[in-house]
């Protein structure tokens, strides 16, 4: 039971209040400390992430082929032919005739299926009287040949209808199957083109009316290309790294299956595709730029040591512009000077000022800025890297996605990548990752030990004050039973 001040007058809660407010001061700055620890933290997670895109960007942009094998391809007829480079480092030209396009095999049934007014595909294969249990089926395969074997399909007709044998036919075969209504047929496809039928059996296959049928079978493309006659399942093929679309033909075959008089020959030939190249070389120089702009900047933010974190009670009697303008000076300065982002600028700079091989960057028209203040950025001469490019653009792919045991052997993009993959680890056992325990982490292990602190901090307060409490309500009664006395003797000497 706490009393306050009735007997003495003072402002008891008040005093109790000013005395823990006092006692509390050192727990405020522990809180403050552990504040500033988790902005860094926040802060340090930050700058992994940048790290982090940073270095898959790299990858994706300069060490994959991908980027550095885009080519150009002229088409004398793009209408009759289409070419596009699907990975070659190497370039491609040539000629090429179109004597016949890749088809693909069809069938149909020559009797049909009529239902009666109460049937539909929806019925079972025993409503509409059709017996069998399987059907077999062999046609052309995604390499352009016939199936070493038939494909069996087995069935209920007690549960199967007309429309889920068709359904099975198109999901487990290599045939797109469809009931035509109007005739009463069953017509299929193969999924494949190339030289072959469709050849289909089994019990059911019989009872469909679809083992006797019109075939028409599928042929292979019959071209020409440099000079050599040659043939494909499909219209669409590789050769040396390129993908050829056929689209119609362009040199007819006679009768006697050589090539028509004045045949039409399209011509193509490929080139490195530089303006692509260029962006990809571009995109990385930017991102490289921004990131040491903005490392640069967190270094060097200024640390206001007058602007601590600010307690609850404080923030008590501030304005919400007010709070947001004093944590934007707090929170500043939480990485200024450190040393593992510091030392990581300082290799990526000596990185790109060295060799790989015998070649410099500014070979590639790539320099570092003459502005002291831009603290390393990286200049392009458009002109001499888009020459580079077109002389050599796998000697330019070289230069960035070189691979080597350490990190002088490396290509400039591999080497900053293995520089900034390490900072990144640094910086993990100092600040961790998202749902790491604090446990595995040196930063982690400081907030732990403050929370440790501050909960035996405030057990201690909570202990301080209920003694307070005591002393002063004893205080209080003390008073009050002296108050008594004193009145009782005034009663008895007023009555004498």
């Amino acid at each position: 039971m706490r009393i306050s001040g009735l007997a003495s007058g003072l402002d008891t809660e008040k005093m109790v209040t000013d005395l823990m407010n006092a006692h509390r001061i050192p727990l405020d700055k522990i809180t403050q400390k552990k504040q500033y620890l988790e902005w860094q933290l926040d802060d340090y997670r930050t700058t992994n992430r940048q790290l982090f895109d940073f270095s898959k960007k790299t990858f994706d942009t300069m060490i994959l082929s991908t980027s550095f094998s885009a080519k150009t391809v002229n088409i004398s007829s793009p209408n009759d032919v289409a070419i596009r480079n699907m990975g070659s480092t190497s370039d491609f030209s040539g000629t090429i005739q179109i004597h016949q396009l890749a088809k693909n095999a069809t069938w149909q049934s020559k009797e049909g299926i009529m239902f009666t007014e109460k049937q539909s595909e929806n019925s079972t294969l025993e409503d509409l009287k059709i017996t069998g249990t399987n059907i077999t089926i062999n046609t052309i395969d995604s390499n352009g040949e016939m199936l070493g074997e038939l494909k069996v399909i087995n069935f209920d007709p007690k549960v199967d209808t007309l429309k889920s044998v068709l359904d099975k036919i198109n999901k487990d075969t290599n045939v797109n199957a469809f009931y035509d209504s109007h005739t009463g047929k069953i017509a299929m496809t193969a999924k494949n083109s190339g030289e072959g039928n469709i050849v289909v059996g089994g019990d059911l296959g019989g009872s469909l009316n679809i083992n006797s049928a019109t075939t028409i079978e599928g042929q292979n493309a019959d071209i020409t290309i440099n000079g050599l006659r040659t043939q494909r399942s499909s219209n669409t093929f590789q050769v040396n790294g390129f993908e050829f679309s056929l689209k119609q033909i362009t040199a007819p075959l006679g009768t006697d299956g050589k090539v028509i008089e004045d045949a039409k020959t399209v011509s193509f030939s490929s080139a490195p595709d530089t303006n692509k190249i260029f962006d990809s070389v571009t995109k990385f120089v930017d991102e490289y730029n921004k990131l040491i702009e903005d490392l640069n900047k967190q270094i060097r933010e200024p640390k206001y040591r007058d602007f601590q974190p600010l307690s609850a009670a404080q923030k008590k009697d501030m304005t919400d512009k007010d709070i947001e303008m004093w944590e934007e000076k707090a929170k500043s300065g939480t990485l200024r000077n450190d040393s593992t982002i510091s030392s990581m600028l300082t290799q990526m700079r000596t990185a790109l000022m060295g060799t790989v091989g015998s070649d410099t960057l500014k070979s590639l028209g790539i320099t570092t800025s003459k502005d002291y203040l831009a603290n390393g950025k990286l200049v392009i001469n458009e002109e001499e890297l888009k020459k580079a490019i077109s002389d050599d653009p796998n000697k330019v792919h070289e230069m960035f996605s070189k691979d080597g045991a350490t990190v002088a052997e490396q290509g400039f993009a591999r080497k900053l990548r293995t520089i900034v993959d390490k900072t990144q680890t640094s910086i993990a056992q100092r600040a961790g990752k998202v749902g790491d325990v604090n446990d595995t982490f040196s930063l982690g292990r400081s907030l732990k030990e403050m929370n440790n602190q501050i909960e035996r901090f405030e057990d201690r307060l909570k202990m301080m004050e209920t003694r307070y409490w005591k002393q002063f309500s004893a205080m209080e009664t003390a008073i009050n039973r002296a108050n008594s006395q004193s009145a009782s003797l005034m009663n008895a000497f007023s009555n004498n």
